[in-house]
């Protein structure tokens, strides 16, 4: 028999399932076991076309329905996954591993949401009249084309919607890459686009390691390319999208700070530090991994910090008491091991955890490291696992320049009683998506993106709609043209 998360096909083209078993077979692993559920084939080259080609004559269709059209298009799918909220979190959690408790709530409803935003959004765009004396210019924001939409992991349903809601909101196209780790979840958001009403072509999703993302991002047809992934991946697949000249949106990883003054409520302070770390097992990028107490807190705040990290309920993630789950994958969980291997090397003090679960599937315990400075391993690399550094520190200033003091700059927050310091030190953080009092909140209504090595363009709010669309500008004259001769 089949497993349930087993899809009726590897792809999703033209408006239904298609099947190409030529393609390598991609194993799916279910994290909290290690059994393999199901299997996909990458796409081959055919596919790939099959994709674009599709996905290319399908857009100047859409684009020519009005934005009201295409509005109630994404609404009617943001309703038809709240409806199915929980069979899509139960795929969710076969796909990454995440527990019930949090797909639940985090996953194919923050879906739903960038689908309501955007098809709200999508009757709304407008361009502008500009006066010229008795001459005038108008704009009109039009659609970039055909846009490659590649996923990370962690929020496989989340991402394709991120990425797919502005795109088809705008009148673009898109063909969908998920990780190859996560296959199943964007499957299930294009059919229910097509259910919505969404002409066949509009989404498109295709499975694949990085040869089949490679292939899309390179293909001159393609106008537009948005990545969430790490650094090096990002760099790689900005430069192949520089080489054609498209569009890009970049939404990479960091080493994020979280600073907890000494005036902070701690309670709070120890949830935003436990959001920012354990939540996802970790596996969030804009966790704010680097988490400096003032000293006057310190033993306090890590008093707090282990008493509630000892309430976290390692199990069975279809279990919805089980808080905290498997790493996505073996070759993931080794990699985090091995940090926390560095962390003890390198001399930071075990607060709680420091070891992989006595259990079945890829189980790491939630870690906290004491005593961390700035120029070790665990407090310089993304380790994207649930490892926490806890950092010292004394003052404002010193603080400030020690959380700037990396090439990363997705995300920052702050803990403080103190209403002025608060926004002055978020104010002198190099981060594009940064928090008071709170951490790792992320509302379809907010940009998200980060600056430096954290990537480029933003994700979500009216900044997506102009990372998925152009402007284009047309000056009217009324009267007799002059001319030199």
């Amino acid at each position: 028999m089949t497993h349930p998360a087993q899809p009726k096909a590897s792809h999703f083209i033209n408006g239904e399932y298609v099947e190409d078993t030529a393609g390598t077979p991609i194993p799916v692993i279910y994290a909290a076991t290690g059994e393999q559920i199901a299997t996909v084939h990458a796409a081959t080259p055919a596919i790939v076309e099959q994709a674009l080609s599709t996905a290319k004559a399908a857009q100047k269709e859409w684009a020519k329905m009005t934005g009201t059209e295409r509005g109630r298009i994404l609404r009617r799918a943001a309703d038809i996954m709240r409806e199915r909220n929980r069979d899509l979190s139960v795929l969710e959690t076969y796909d990454t591993g995440k527990p019930l408790q949090e797909t639940l709530v985090a996953d194919a409803t923050s879906g739903a949401d960038a689908l309501e935003y955007f098809g709200g959004l999508a009757a709304s765009l407008t361009g502008e009249h500009i006066p010229l004396g008795e001459d005038w210019v108008y704009t009109k924001r039009e659609a970039l084309g055909l846009c490659v939409g590649i996923g990370a992991w962690n929020y496989p349903t989340q991402i394709a919607c991120w990425k797919g809601a502005p795109a088809l909101a705008c009148g673009n196209s898109m063909v969908f890459k998920p990780s190859e780790t996560t296959p199943l979840c964007a499957l299930k958001v294009a059919e229910i686009l097509i259910e919505a009403g969404a002409p066949a072509g509009v989404f498109n999703v295709v499975q694949g390691m990085g040869e089949v993302g490679g292939a899309l991002v390179t293909d001159p047809r393609v106008d537009k390319v948005s990545l969430t992934g790490s650094v090096p991946t990002g760099k790689k697949v900005y430069a192949a999208a520089a080489a054609g000249m498209k569009h890009v949106t970049m939404e990479l990883g960091g080493k994020s700070p979280l600073i907890i003054f000494d005036d902070a409520d701690i309670d709070n302070a120890v949830g935003g530090a436990i959001n920012g770390n354990f939540y996802s097992s970790g596996q969030v990028c804009s966790n704010g991994t680097r988490v400096f107490v003032q000293k006057g807190i310190k033993e306090k705040f890590l008093a707090r910090l282990a008493e509630r990290t000892g309430n976290a309920i390692l199990g069975d993630p279809m279990d919805e008491a089980t808080s905290f789950g498997p790493m996505v994958t073996e070759n993931q969980m080794n990699i985090v091991l091995g940090y926390i291997e560095k962390g003890k090397e390198e001399g930071a003090r075990v607060i709680c955890g420091g070891a992989r679960a006595d259990m079945d599937g890829y189980y790491i315990q939630p870690t906290v490291f004491a005593d961390v400075t700035d120029e070790m391993t665990i407090a310089r690399e993304e380790i994207f696992g649930p490892v926490m550094s806890v950092l010292d520190f004394e003052t404002e200033e010193e603080v400030v320049a020690r959380a700037n003091d990396t090439e990363f700059g997705l995300s920052a927050g702050v803990f403080t009683k103190d209403f002025t310091r608060a926004h002055r030190v978020i104010g002198n953080l190099e981060a594009g998506s940064c928090f008071i009092n709170s951490y790792n909140d992320a509302p379809v209504e907010a940009p998200f993106g980060g600056v430096k090595a954290s990537g480029v363009g933003r994700e979500n709010s009216k900044e997506a709609i102009k990372h998925f669309s152009q402007v284009k500008s047309v000056y009217v004259r009324m009267g007799d043209v002059e001319a030199a001769f």
